[in-house]
């Protein structure tokens, strides 16, 4: 079955390869409406932080920015498929790093530093396109395939924009064997922490929200610096990436402020562009424990 699966999969890249962007932008939009209207993908947890995160907006608000945002997960899903058969030239033209000298002084110092991002935009490209325009080794952490076929292609494609994957069950690991290699290491921060004990509290989009260590223990551990990438849609398949560095002295701050700084740059973009964001992602799912602190 996972055989059949991946050869299924192989075609079907290779079909969307061959298509077009500007056809492929048709095929999204039915997909859309499938998601959306048929299927109902995660509608009612759409709506519901939604509704959470901007309790002044209408209800016609609301569902506009819905609507917006499954144009714009439809538009990653295609996106992600078209990008195993996209030139490096292509990746560099439609996935543009504006800024490439925010991170020069760790590179010239053969320094690592953490690229960290939100699933805002199209996080996919930014694996297979950061490792084309800056000069650090790019290292992408991820949650392993159960479908060693189709892990072994995945992790093939992001190897030749230079991108190594690495499991997120070997995180540890990983650093301490990079960080001294000039490497990057790409990180999302925004996901729902598995390990109520471990996360970092902070308030965010007006809403305490229970955020991964993971930024903060890594840079704080390797004293690295950490770089944030925004992500801006300028038009469908065409992205600017700007880098911020929310701080190059990790050590020096107290514990949770890198977390805390993560999550108002991150909740800044939503708030200019909400649709861009991962809104079917559950969460708010963890309630928080009596007595613990919540930043900012």
């Amino acid at each position: 079955m996972k055989i059949f699966f991946t050869v299924f999969f192989l075609l079907f890249v290779i079909i969307i390869g061959i298509i077009p962007f500007r056809l492929l932008y048709l095929i999204s939009d039915f997909v859309r409406l499938i998601l959306y209207y048929v299927v109902g993908y995660r509608r009612e947890v759409v709506y519901q932080n939604l509704k959470g995160c901007f309790p002044n907006k209408t209800e016609k608000e609301i569902i506009t920015i819905a609507k917006k945002s499954y144009s714009n997960l439809s538009d990653i899903f295609i996106e992600s498929f078209k990008s195993f058969t996209m030139t490096k030239s292509q990746l560099i033209n439609r996935y543009t790093f504006v800024n490439p000298e925010e991170v020069a002084p760790f590179e010239a110092a053969g320094k690592s530093y953490i690229l960290a991002a939100g699933h805002h935009g199209n996080w996919e490209w930014s694996s297979v396109s950061a490792g084309l325009q800056l000069k650090n080794q790019m290292v992408g952490l991820y949650k392993p395939l159960s479908n060693k076929y189709l892990d072994a292609i995945i992790k093939r494609s992001r190897g030749r924009t230079r991108t190594t994957l690495a499991s997120i069950y070997e995180t540890h690991k990983i650093f301490s064997a990079y960080s001294d290699q000039k490497a990057a290491f790409m990180m999302a921060g925004d996901q729902n922490p598995g390990n109520i004990k471990k996360s970092i509290w902070v308030n965010f989009m007006g809403r305490p929200t229970a955020f991964l260590n993971g930024i903060e223990r890594y840079a704080r551990e390797y004293d690295l610096p950490v770089v944030f990438g925004e992500a801006h849609r300028i038009k469908r398949g065409m992205y600017t990436i700007h880098l911020t560095t929310l701080t190059d002295t990790p050590r020096e701050l107290p514990r949770g402020k890198i977390t805390l700084l993560y999550a108002q740059k991150l909740e800044q973009i939503i708030n200019d562009v909400p649709e861009n964001w991962l809104w079917s992602h559950k969460r708010w799912k963890m309630t928080l424990p009596e007595g613990t602190n919540v930043l900012g």
